[in-house]
């Protein structure tokens, strides 16, 4: 008979304790994560699995890899041990993202719908449509942010391979405010406003070196996220070294490439809006890439050749 793993289980939260929690659970020695999360819900009657959270009792860190076996977690092992949170009402990733990047395609088709409405008043008030229909180059930028944001809606459903599950249900918020707000709100009313910097029809060498830039740099973004997808099998959570168009300079060059196809946009619209919302993104996305630098080091560490900057040669 095969050996089986023995741990005992304790709430990590005292004031809001899971109800039912055995005091031990019993595991196959070639049990995961997801396999231990599962039997948790099972007895203490929860419905969705991903509602529990497993936390190494050392480290106090939550158990992200899910198909991590449990017998190679250190400090669960040594303490013979998990601590163990509900989490509360989950929502899939994948929602999460369709979700996030619905919030400016709807903004950047209502505020040019409702212009008229929008802009009846203050200093940009004008009587109709006709005696200031939008320009060129706001058209322009309309179909840039589109195209920008469809292209994530299409990468979120066909594409990408998600290492979680889920996500508490009560971040959509947050994580959707960036989006909505900076993207979507912001740059919709700043750029399609009468009078703006983008309301003009005559195209420069400036615009269209900003539409090559956007081009090219959308063209090759797509590219490393299909080279990411293939890192991963469906349902997985391992993880690979990139070897991709960029990879030899960055560490992500999806965020290299994005952070570009933006400034071609900030090279044709002249907003500041755009600037903030793009700005604020680059800090998301350091963080983000100075932490696969640090997951790729550890994981893979003389495999992988290290990188000095994450996202931008020469600067991050």
């Amino acid at each position: 008979m095969a050996a089986k793993l023995s741990l005992k289980l304790s709430n990590k939260s005292p004031r809001q304790p899971i109800q039912k929690l055995p005091a031990s659970l019993e595991l196959p020695a070639d049990a995961t994560v997801e396999d231990a999360k599962q039997a948790v819900a099972r007895q203490t009657g929860i419905n969705d699995f991903n509602r529990i959270g497993l936390f190494d009792p050392e480290t106090k860190k939550i158990l992200k890899n899910r198909k991590a076996l449990v017998r190679d977690e250190a400090g669960v092992v040594k303490a013979g041990e998990f601590v163990v949170k509900d989490l509360g009402p989950q929502i899939a990733w994948r929602t999460v993202f369709v979700i996030e990047y619905f919030g400016p395609i709807l903004f950047h088709v209502l505020v040019p719908l409702l212009r008229p409405y929008i802009y009846s008043f203050g200093p940009w008030a004008y009587k109709n449509e006709a005696e200031t229909p939008m320009s060129k180059v706001q058209w322009l930028l309309f179909a840039l942010f589109n195209l920008h944001f469809l292209k994530r809606e299409y990468e979120t459903l066909f594409v990408h391979k998600f290492s979680a599950n889920t996500m508490p249900a009560s971040n959509i918020f947050r994580n959707s405010a960036f989006y909505w707000l900076l993207a979507g709100l912001m740059c919709s009313l700043d750029i399609y406003r009468p009078g703006s910097s983008a309301d003009r029809n005559d195209l420069g060498l400036l615009d269209y070196f900003g539409i090559a830039l956007f081009a090219v740099c959308e063209v090759c973004n797509w590219i490393v996220h299909q080279h990411l997808a293939s890192l991963r099998k469906p349902g997985g959570t391992e993880r690979g070294i990139p070897n991709c168009i960029g990879s030899n300079l960055v560490t992500s060059p999806n965020y290299m490439f994005e952070v570009l196809a933006w400034v071609g946009v900030i090279l044709i619209s002249r907003s500041l809006a755009v600037v903030i919302f793009i700005a604020t993104g680059t800090i998301y996305m350091r963080s983000w890439s100075r932490g696969k630098e640090r997951a790729l080091r550890n994981e893979f560490g003389d495999r992988y050749k290290a990188k000095r900057y994450t996202m931008l040669p020469g600067l991050i």
